[in-house]
């Protein structure tokens, strides 16, 4: 088996020593929001009501639990941004929600963008370190995507499946459309030991709103509920549950089911896929496998297993019948 993958931890990229610019963080003491947010004030759209930060801090940040604290703020321009500039010194747990990103980021650098309070965009900052070896550390995107995939199911009652490494997808109309997606990014130094984990999920995005035809939302997609409060709290208590089996497991994906509950809801085996890796280079084979660093297993025509664990993977053909 050959494989391809970037420089350091699978998945997780190594953050620039100097982070873009923070944004202002706002109100971080439970108060709803004075000012605007977005385009006609914080109740310019009566179908997308603010995020109550006083309720969501009550019902997640507990003793004894992996949630520190959580602030929600009116717009930023990036969640991982300022929170891996706020990672020094600060604890594990901590959960940062924005109403509105104005230049959030997906894996390769591109953007992501959706109207004010349409969507969940939140990043958490973990320190798996000392319980699990660095080289663990690239299956953390994979187990947001099984988090964030298992409490949407549950909370919002629409089926989710999730595309290699990071996308997570619903049905629209028959279609598969993406309706989210993670970003886990190095925060500071070896030494530090930090991991910061973006997910941005398009929760009350409609048609006319969609950036590309290959977009959906939880409500295109047909969910039971569409209030961001609870969806909110299921995914960051179904990311506690993950992650602390995780942790307890010492990182293995194996012994905490990670690895399994992935390949479970992964739309992406079975497939004919392009993948597109760094340097221009393009490789077509089907997905068969995850391996147990979460690389993705291709079989090419020519009988050769390659590993991929960088770059960008493309479905050719429909998912067959399960």
């Amino acid at each position: 088996m050959t494989s391809e993958n970037a420089p350091g931890i699978p998945g997780i990229p190594e953050t620039p020593e100097t982070p873009e610019t923070p944004g202002t963080l706002g109100n971080t003491d439970g108060t709803r929001f004075a000012g605007p947010v977005g385009a006609g004030g914080r109740w310019g759209d009566l179908d997308r009501p603010p995020l109550n930060p006083a309720a969501l801090r009550r019902a997640v940040v507990r003793p004894g639990g992996l949630w520190t604290s959580l602030d929600v703020v009116p717009s930023t321009g990036s969640t991982n941004a300022d929170l891996v500039a706020r990672a020094p010194g600060t604890p594990e747990g901590a959960v940062l929600v924005a109403e509105e990103q104005t230049a959030g980021r997906g894996r390769l650098d591109r953007r992501w963008s959706a109207p004010a309070r349409s969507g969940l965009f939140f990043s958490v900052l973990l320190r798996p370190g000392p319980d699990v070896p660095v080289e663990r550390w690239g299956w953390l995107p994979l187990l947001a995507g099984v988090a964030a995939a298992t409490g949407l199911s549950r909370a919002a009652g629409v089926d989710m499946s999730l595309k290699w490494p990071n996308d997570l997808l619903v049905a629209v109309d028959g279609e598969e459309r993406k309706t989210g997606g993670i970003l886990a990014e190095r925060a500071g130094g070896a030494e530090d030991g930090a991991v910061v984990v973006g997910i941005g999920i398009n929760v009350t995005l409609r048609a006319a709103e969609l950036p590309v035809p290959t977009a959906g939302s939880l409500a295109l997609a047909g969910a039971a509920g569409t209030d961001r409060d609870p969806l909110l709290r299921a995914v960051l208590r179904s990311l506690e549950r993950w992650y602390g089996d995780w942790r307890a497991a010492g990182g293995d994906p194996i012994g905490s089911n990670v690895q399994g509950a992935y390949a479970a809801r992964c739309a992406t085996l079975g497939r004919t896929v392009r993948a597109e890796l760094p340097g221009g280079r393009e490789r077509t084979g089907e997905a068969v496998a995850l391996d147990g660093d979460g690389r993705l297993v291709l079989a090419l025509e020519n009988g050769e297993r390659l590993a991929v664990g960088a770059g960008d993977v493309v479905h050719l053909r429909p998912l067959p019948p399960r």
